[in-house]
């Protein structure tokens, strides 16, 4: 029992700022949540118009989920509980790897495991811990519903579903971590699994049956094979049946059974999925820093292209959607004005530059695995092979700005593309196209300050890299993305620097932010690699 206890202590303390982020985010967001709704649409009338519009309008279920009533508590959890769930599940699954995966590239599981703790036993302690990390989300979630005024049965039945996602998406990072041999693909893997299971949510509600009244919606049967669905089937603050997070508790209990039962089979370090045999001789294109930068960098790049490509053909149909959406309702234009500052274009453009926050999003969390790979190769001592040969620290460094800037330039490259192929597809003007790439060209500057200021880090605080790096980028995203949906202040917006991307408006666009940001990129870069010269390497 001591050996739990010390285990489960180790967790708290190696993590005590990561889930106070994660935890104190989500709770916050919330809160802004349900203050920012009850502010905007305190009326029925004005519910049940974004009811009506978003049952009409399968895109936008999509996005949101499915109404159950257009009662103020109900219209909240249609509101923002997917993104909650999305982000409950991103934690989780980075906990589950941190602790697994992780630990065996380090060679850290390989000690504990010459130790009576054996190679089973932090296994069982990180399914506690997580446990225990989702079980406090949930009632902060729950506390945060109810403190906004909203009934207490629901608020409970909705901080139950979240728990329920996190434990699901536990279990999915400790299996993806017993499939890969590294840590940054267990990560991908788990990540890609939260985005396929809230984008097949999305489609079971786009292709759902709508009530009568346009005020409920039955969905389809995609939306019963993901663990976000059932979590939605709840039906918070509407009905109240805890009986589908069943499902996500056996869902989690058959992955640990098949994770627990491939741990005790495989060596230390070994997976499942084996990599690839290397080449007997590297190829001339091998030949210099940069491209052997990018030859590690490139299947991740491919990932993050996907979500764009797929964020790009959700923008052409929904900007397609809601075209004539001002109309409808004049509530819908003022929801896209939030989401953008400064915001005064037409419906549809400014639909399409707040998706394109999204796209610019990816684009930096592209870049933070550029920078964050550079950290693992210090810490793995395979820079120190590199940096033996007449390759410079400043030279090994602007590779991976290099490789950087390109990842971000191909991310919204796809999110544009695609953008503009499924506006035509539906019939758009080529108006779109250019609407399209130059929403994706605004986002640019925000991501190069990511890119620059996190090799900065690196630099400057080399073990504080990974961590750091989601933490910034987790932060810029809520104040960026949801701050003016939930009525953050403008201050604690303008800490981000998606806030500050240009809102593109025919030729009246005011680019002076983004050349602001431009500049700021350029500068940070310059300071990161002229204080590369004189930093020692780091392996701690």
């Amino acid at each position: 029992m001591s050996t739990v206890v010390t285990l489960f202590r180790q967790r708290l303390r190696r993590d005590r700022l990561q889930m106070t982020i994660w935890i104190a985010g989500i709770g916050l967001l919330v809160g802004f949540s349900v203050s920012a709704v009850k502010q905007s649409y305190g009326d029925a009338a004005g519910r049940q118009n974004i009811l009506e519009l978003a049952v009409a309008n399968p895109s936008i279920l999509m996005l949101r989920g499915t109404p159950e009533g257009s009662g103020l508590d109900q219209f909240i959890f249609f509101d923002i509980f997917t993104f909650i769930a999305v982000l409950v599940g991103l934690m989780s699954t980075f906990l589950a790897v941190r602790h697994s995966r992780a630990e065996e590239e380090s060679g850290r599981a390989e000690l504990l495991a010459a130790t009576p703790a054996g190679r089973t036993l932090p296994t069982v302690v990180t399914v506690v811990y997580g446990a225990a990390a989702n079980l406090v989300v949930g009632l902060v979630v729950a506390f945060a519903f109810i403190a906004g005024g909203l009934d207490d049965a629901g608020s409970f039945v909705a901080g139950s579903a979240t728990a329920a996602v996190g434990l699901s998406f536990l279990a999915v990072g400790l299996f993806a971590a017993q499939l890969m041999r590294t840590s940054r693909g267990a990560n991908g893997v788990a990540a890609a699994a939260v985005m396929a299971a809230y984008a097949v949510r999305g489609i079971g509600d786009a292709l759902g049956t709508p009530s009568a009244d346009h005020l409920h919606t039955t969905v389809a049967w995609w939306s019963w094979i993901s663990p976000i669905g059932w979590a939605q089937q709840t039906l918070a603050y509407d009905k109240n049946t805890l009986t589908p997070l069943l499902l996500s508790l056996a869902f989690a209990a058959v992955l640990l059974v098949l994770v627990f039962s491939l741990q005790a089979q495989r060596d230390s370090g070994a997976s499942l999925l084996a990599g690839r045999p290397g080449r007997m001789e590297a190829r001339g294109s091998l030949s210099s820093s940069t491209s052997l930068a990018w030859r590690l960098q490139w299947p991740t790049v491919v990932g993050w292209c996907a979500g764009s490509a797929f964020a790009g053909i959700l923008t052409g149909t929904l900007a397609h959607a809601v075209a004539g959406a001002a109309d409808a309702d004049p509530n819908m234009a003022k929801i896209m004005s939030s989401l953008i500052p400064g915001g005064k274009g037409s419906l549809v453009q400014l639909c399409i530059s707040a998706i394109f926050v999204m796209v610019g999003i990816l684009a930096a969390a592209c870049a933070t695995q550029v920078i964050i790979r550079m950290r693992q190769e210090e810490v793995a001592g395979t820079a120190e092979q590199v940096l033996a040969t007449p390759v410079s620290r400043n030279r090994w460094l602007t590779g991976y700005l290099v490789v950087g800037t390109a990842s971000i330039i191909l991310v919204l490259l796809s999110g544009a593309i695609t953008s503009s192929v499924s506006a035509l597809a539906v019939g758009d003007t080529s108006a779109r196209i250019g609407d399209s790439f130059a929403a994706a060209a605004a986002q640019l500057p925000a991501a190069l300050v990511y890119l620059t200021a996190l090799a900065l880090v690196f630099v400057a605080l080399p073990g504080w890299t990974i961590g750091l790096s989601w933490t910034l980028l987790g932060l810029g995203t809520v104040f960026g993305l949801f701050g003016g949906l939930v009525g953050m202040p403008d201050w604690l917006r303008n800490l981000s620097p998606f806030t500050h991307s240009p809102v593109p408006v025919g030729t009246s666009t005011d680019w002076s932010g983004g050349i602001w940001m431009l500049c700021i990129a350029v500068a940070v870069g310059a300071v990161a690699v002229a204080s590369m010269r004189r930093r020692e390497l780091n392996s701690a």
